[in-house]
């Protein structure tokens, strides 16, 4: 039996260019590399196909989001296949 879990990745934007043709996707593009590269280093394969995303912007979530440059986050979420990445969760703003 394959263990799987979930691992988020993120990348970050400017909130005033997400409306600009391929912008947002790029940035999609950008948070499923970096968690690939996370699930890489943890030594986990990740799900082709499997990726969901959330596109988060400052002034628009029930918390503050200070932390983001540009006022734009983009979060993606992938499955992670391997030994031990049932213990991976992917919940709130962490991975672990």
């Amino acid at each position: 039996m394959i263990e799987t879990g979930q691992l988020f990745g993120w990348s970050f934007g400017d909130k005033a260019r997400a409306h600009e043709p391929g912008y947002v996707d790029s940035l999609r593009k950008a948070a499923l590399a970096n968690a690939e590269q996370d699930a890489a280093s943890r030594g986990f394969d990740v799900e082709a196909g499997a990726e969901t995303y959330a596109v988060i912007e400052q002034g628009e979530t029930l918390v503050e989001v200070d932390s983001a440059p540009g006022g734009l986050i983009v979060r993606c979420t992938v499955t992670i296949m391997g030994p031990g990445a049932g213990t991976f969760h992917a919940e709130g703003p962490m991975n672990g």
